[in-house]
């Protein structure tokens, strides 16, 4: 009988965790060679309930919510280890969604629409980036992935804070590689199973070339930015961000497509 590449990549995870449960407790808390890569995943000292870890990283694709659209121009790596079946998701001080900087079409004027700034500071100077950051904990899976977020709009005219969504409002993103069933006026789009690998000397599932879609979400309305005038007055732009944005956005009028490589393996590969 010939599987499925998705099954067949069960069929590998479940004979790693195996491994894991059966071989006695492990004692390192750093990665071993060849297994640098799922460092953000809790060594046995941090968490010794950690059977699998998990190193995925998105490769390209786009985010947009209200009229903003950003493209996924540099890859975003997630890293942590999970409980059986692949049941909850942690990581340590170096695992989680790594931070890293989008840049934004538009720039902060695009973002604002305060053009006398460009007089004021040059185009350079308002250059604005899109930092993902997690907003609560993920769910993984090899055909789903849920992701509660929220996006941290860098540059120095916008303040320290300046974000969409937060900790207790996050965006929350229900990635997979099937069909949506979006609210209108959004239409269903379909993502792609990753294809199976292995890298059987070291033990590794690799999941590859999977491609996850959700246009089903909503966002919520920016927060903390503010404009500070002369260097001393405070001036809060929520509203114009808000309004240049298309923000708060409801469900059915967001979309994010994004390509994604995985591995994993069990975690007494990673701490022997």
């Amino acid at each position: 009988m010939k599987l499925s590449p998705a099954k067949l990549v069960l069929v590998m995870a479940a004979a790693l965790l195996a491994v894991a449960m059966l071989a006695p407790a492990a004692e390192a808390t750093t990665p071993a060679p060849g297994y640098e890569q799922f460092k953000g995943c809790p060594s046995p000292a941090e968490n010794p309930k950690i059977e699998a870890c998990i190193h995925s990283i998105v490769t390209s694709g786009h985010f947009q919510m209200g009229q903003k659209d950003v493209p996924i121009e540099h890859p975003i790596t997630l890293t942590g280890g999970t409980e059986q079946f692949l049941e909850g998701f942690q990581y340590n001080s170096e695992g989680g969604l790594q931070k890293v900087k989008q840049k934004v079409p538009g720039g902060v004027v695009g973002l604002t629409g305060l053009t006398f700034l460009l007089e004021l500071l040059g185009s350079e100077a308002l250059t604005l980036y899109a930092v993902t950051e997690l907003a609560g904990t993920p769910t993984v899976g090899f055909n789903n992935i849920t992701l509660p977020i929220k996006v941290h709009l860098v540059n120095s005219v916008l303040g320290s804070k300046c974000y969409v969504g937060s900790n207790s409002s996050p965006i929350v993103l229900h990635l997979t590689t099937g069909t949506t069933s979006p609210p209108a006026p959004n239409k269903p789009i379909t993502g792609k199973e990753p294809e199976f690998g292995a890298d059987f000397e070291l033990e590794i599932s690799e999941i590859k070339g999977g491609i996850y879609v959700d246009n089903s979400f909503a966002a919520p309305g920016a927060n903390g930015c503010v404009l500070t005038l002369f260097g001393f007055i405070p001036i809060s732009i929520n509203g114009l961000v808000n309004t240049q944005s298309g923000l708060p956005s409801p469900a059915g009028t967001n979309e994010t497509i994004q390509h994604i490589d995985s591995e994993l393996t069990a975690a007494v590969n990673v701490y022997p």
